[in-house]
């Protein structure tokens, strides 16, 4: 304490030394014999807490025993004071004796918590952790003190039988809500309680039998009483029970099947803020985890739940209006700025994205704040300016409490106890102390604002169009007046646009939605329509943002995001108006409306390392069982960052190049997160695969990818097309119980690669997987030795299929294989080959694929009127197009890899082009026209694709890259000469 004690206080604290040394000669020598630094804590402690030093000068031993076994200066532990607390207990005889014994223990604890907590030995956290151990050891050892009686003279409760399994005991759970169920507990706190058991049934083992219910309920009551039962020893704890279901009306314990029906159908919105604290606190600890696990749905749905904060907003407007109506704008809890606008900060958060961030399912307001900082919901200003009020406001409640043992947050009323708290702050005034409290509550206040302000409480600049969009959905007006309405703001074909309207206003869902949702939507489509009509193409705007409301009209709790986050809405009309693929992907998956919230990131997809970070980083709080989830969340990640690609794109804020990079990031770092995966639950089931005897696996497996993953050139919607490599030994066996041969055991991690890829979901798939180009394609295993591999690419792989090689590379796996498929890749491709028979190879290879990929109508583009505009270009299959540049790039690779080797450097494309440049083997307009013809089709595609248009345009169109593409095809692949005088 770094305060000067003031005048009152010290003269206090020299009559209470006084009446504590005339206890008798031994408590006068006890006190003599303190050292400095422990008189100067007994001051504060005393100074601070009349109760403490009451206590002291009716049980002086109590200080005494603190002192001599050093306690005062120690952290227990739970487990020590749950000890300390049986061994006292198993002396009680009865029920009196129970609650004596109990009071006398919280009274020991209470003094060594104090004491700690007004010198400054224990910070916030290790108190209210000590507070909240305290209570559940006493909630514990009375329960199960009470269970054995009750149990001797009532029968020991048993479930019900059942077909699969014979009765067994049931136990009382207790789940502690607010601050003890967050291990928050204050200094002078009500404990919140829920009592509930696991099944229905009887007693058994006394002479009648009773329903569990009845046992539990009489056992509840009796709890209750052996701790709030206020007698010469005054209370333990006082208990509150009216957060249970149905509240002080409803039954004192619950069946786990009776809990599950009310939350599920009569939970109301205040429940669910209640039970993000819920926390088993005592008896059937492992059931009760069991039940909030079963509970956990109703507290945090899997979709975005800004309908969270409109409860929120209820809830704090009545307690604002009880705080002036009894005038408690001097309380630190209620009142303005106070804990429980911190409390409404942290939990609206939760509420609201904790169904999808398993970081925020946390008890702790404090991690959950570093949290919230951590996944960039709140600036770091904000999160340390809510810590240090957060701190600051209980460590106040904690000295205002420590005076009487009394439950208060009220500021003194009086000079002279003012002193005194501004004292324990150490503040050497009032006004000091005044002036850092005001800063605190006015920061809380402004952060409060900021997060559950009240979008109505504001005017709009476009008040007026508002209000006529208002009327226009509320059909206050004749059709015709609406249709004038929509024409007066821009819409050219208002007919369509008004008839789409009326077709949702009066459509059957819009009539049976719960009111809830009907005044959401009532809020919402005003907000909509005048967003859109700001659009460049109103008609288009609407139409691609109706099937998105559509989607949500049964889950408006997505409508309020967009009407609590106004740039939200304009965004989503902008982005949809751009892209129908967006309008599309977002109607059939609108959790991706919670993307809109951050506009940054949705603008500036990160980069290949936080990429693969922030995968890791959202599966790390998933259990490794939970397949499903784990699967939900990687599709999720697919699909956020695609729609953060499509955003970019459409705002030209990514080249193509980068466009490619980034879907083929998402890919590799899904797929490295899919083989993790596969990899710890086959091996949790069969151990390692063995390379030798001695080596287990690890994992020696590889993913490799071809095609447009191999080649880092992804477009939207491109499926992955992979080969499966492993480096067990022959003829060996998985390390665990349950031993299978290595082949069997690469075979199902390849199998379990694919499933979790492909099983179509509540979220759809994350990619369709072609694994036609592993050796010996669909006839062969799914999983090759390298061994298998590389004498298959040795003596049996066809030309095409050495092609396909040229843009295979490691996606995934272990570094030391990967190496080693590098090396069979660059002989395999490496070998000299005669180049007529090369020639003659692609060639018949691209034959088949115009045939039957190609347009139809102009032969592939290879007949006369293949220019004609009333025709197609294939961009990808006909002559000239895309597959063209990469038989070429892939030939040359073949024909001259044997003495370029840096060819086989790359396995996209551009760089390829790029190699040959460099070592003349192409011309070097050549090189650049060809990358830059490349660059263009693939850019076409892409933009068709988010336009969901085909991947064939108008023959008139490319005409003359096609004829680039063709001239330099003819020279390389029909001109003998050339081939045979570049090969010597």
């Amino acid at each position: 304490m770094i305060a000067v004690i003031p005048e009152k206080i010290r003269q206090s604290l020299q009559c209470r030394r006084q009446q504590f040394a005339e206890i008798d000669a031994d408590t006068r020598q006890f006190l003599e014999n303190l050292d400095q630094i422990t008189q100067r804590q007994l001051d504060t402690c005393w100074g601070g807490s009349d109760y403490a030093a009451d206590l002291c000068l009716r049980k002086p031993e109590l200080l005494k025993t603190l002192v001599n076994n050093g306690q005062l200066l120690q952290t227990l532990a739970k487990a020590a004071i749950q000890q300390s607390l049986n061994d006292k207990l198993s002396a009680a005889t009865s029920e009196e004796e129970l609650a004596a014994t109990l009071r006398q223990f919280r009274h020991y604890h209470q003094l060594r918590i104090i004491w700690r907590d007004l010198n400054r030995l224990a910070d916030l956290s290790e108190t209210t952790s000590d507070l909240s151990n305290l209570a559940d050891c006493c909630i514990d050892s009375a329960c199960n003190w009470l269970y054995k009686r009750l149990c001797e003279s009532l029968g020991t409760p048993y479930g019900a039988s059942t077909p699969e399994s014979d009765p067994v005991p049931q136990q009382m759970v207790i789940l502690g809500m607010g601050k003890l169920g967050a291990g928050e507990l204050n200094l002078s706190s009500d404990i919140d309680l829920i009592f509930c058991y696991p099944n229905k049934g009887e007693t058994k083992g006394a002479t009648r039998s009773l329903d569990n219910q009845e046992f539990f309920v009489r056992l509840g009551q009796k709890l209750i009483t052996a701790l709030d039962a206020k007698t010469v020893d005054g209370f333990a704890f006082r208990v509150d029970m009216r957060l249970r279901p149905y509240g002080q009306s409803g039954t004192l314990v619950l069946s786990f099947a009776a809990m599950e029906q009310y939350y599920q159908d009569q939970g109301r919105d205040w429940e669910r803020y209640a039970m993000i604290k819920a926390r088993v606190v005592a008896g059937d600890i492992r059931r009760g985890e069991e039940l909030l696990k079963t509970l956990r749905p109703f507290v945090y749905r899997r979709y975005i739940d800004f309908g969270a904060i409109d409860a929120l907003r209820d809830m704090k407007r009545l307690i604002h209006r009880e705080v002036s109506r009894r005038n408690m704008q001097n309380n630190i809890k209620l009142g303005p700025g106070g804990i429980r606008e911190i409390e409404f900060i942290v939990q609206s958060f939760q509420l609201i994205h904790g169904g999808r961030e398993r970081r925020l399912q946390e008890r702790s307001l404090l991690n959950v704040l570093s949290s919230l900082e951590a996944l960039g919901y709140l600036p770091q200003a904000a999160s340390q300016e809510l810590s240090e009020a957060y701190h600051f406001l209980r460590n106040t409640e904690h000295a205002l409490q420590a005076v009487a043992d009394r439950q208060t947050q009220t500021l003194p009323a009086t000079t002279q106890e003012y002193d005194r708290l501004a004292w324990i702050m150490g503040y050497d005034n009032q006004q000091a102390f005044q002036q850092a409290l005001d800063h605190h509550r006015e920061r809380v206040t402004y952060h409060f604002e900021q997060v559950i302000r009240d979008p109505d409480a504001k005017q709009s600049s476009h008040e007026e169009s508002g209000n006529d969009w208002e009327v226009l959905w509320s059909a206050r007006r004749r059709p015709e007046e609406e249709i004038e309405l929509l024409q007066r703001h821009g819409f050219t074909d208002p007919e369509t646009a008004h008839r789409r309207l009326m077709d949702l206003r009066d459509s059957k869902v819009l009539k049976t939605v719960r009111r809830q949702s009907a005044d959401r939507i009532r809020q919402f489509m005003p907000a909509l329509l005048q967003t859109v009509s700001h659009a460049e193409d109103p008609d288009q705007a609407l139409n691609r943002v109706l099937p998105i409301i559509e989607a949500v009209l049964r889950r408006t709790a997505y409508l309020v995001l967009l009407i609590e986050n106004p740039h939200a809405l304009e965004h989503l009309v902008k982005l949809c108006a751009a892209s129908p693929w967006i309008s599309e992907q977002v109607a059939r998956h609108p959790v991706l409306l919670d993307e809109f919230l951050n506009l940054g990131n949705l603008y500036t997809p990160p980069n290949q390392e936080a990429l693969q970070d922030e995968l890791r980083q959202q599966l790390s709080h998933i259990p490794e069982e939970d397949l499903e989830s784990q699967m939900e969340a990687l599709r999720y990640f697919k699909m956020a960052h695609v729609l953060r690609l499509a955003a970019a794109q459409v705002t030209g804020t990514m080249p193509l190049m980068k466009e490619s990079d980034y879907l083929t990031w998402i890919a590799q770092a899904i797929l490295k997160e899919v083989l993790g995966i596969a990899w710890n639950q086959l091996t949790a089931r069969y151990g390692h695969p063995m390379e030798t005897p001695d080596k287990p696996c690890n994992p020696g497996f590889i993913i490799l990818g071809y095609g447009k993953l191999g080649g880092i050139e992804l477009g939207p919607g491109s499926d992955l097309d992979l080969v499966f490599i492993h480096s067990g030994g022959a003829n060996l066996s998985t390390n665990g119980e349950r031993e299978i041969d290595n082949n069997l055991f690469f075979t199902r991690l390849g199998q379990r690669i694919v499933h979790i890829l492909t099983t179509a979901t509540a979220s759809g798939q994350l990619y369709d997987v072609d694994m036609r180009l592993r050796p010996s394609g669909n006839s062969g295993l799914l999983v090759s030795s390298l061994p298998a591999f590389e004498k298959y690419q040795e003596n049996e792989a066809w030309t095409w299929e050495h092609q396909a090689l040229v843009r295979a590379r490691v996606i995934a796996g272990c570094p030391e294989l990967a190496s080693r498929f590098e090396q069979i890749r660059a002989t395999t491709l490496g070998t000299s080959r005669d180049l007529s028979e090369l020639q003659k190879d692609v060639l018949d290879m691209r034959r088949k694929m115009r045939d039957n990929l190609g347009t139809k109508e102009t032969g592939a583009g290879t007949r006369p009127d293949t220019w004609n505009e009333n025709h197609r270009f294939h961009l990808k299959q006909d002559v000239g197009g895309i597959v063209d540049i990469e038989f070429i790039t892939q030939y040359a690779v073949l024909a001259w890899s044997h003495t370029c080797p840096t060819l086989l450097k790359w396995s996209d494309n551009i760089r390829i082009l790029e190699e040959l440049e460099q070592a003349d083997l192409l011309p070097a307009q050549d090189c650049q026209q060809l990358r830059d013809i490349y660059q263009s089709y693939r850019k076409t595609l892409h933009l068709r694709a988010l336009q969901k248009l085909r991947s064939s345009v108008p023959a008139d169109q490319f005409q003359k890259e096609r004829g680039v593409v063709i001239a330099i095809w003819d020279q390389l692949l029909l001109t003998k000469t050339l081939a045979d005088n570049t090969s010597g």
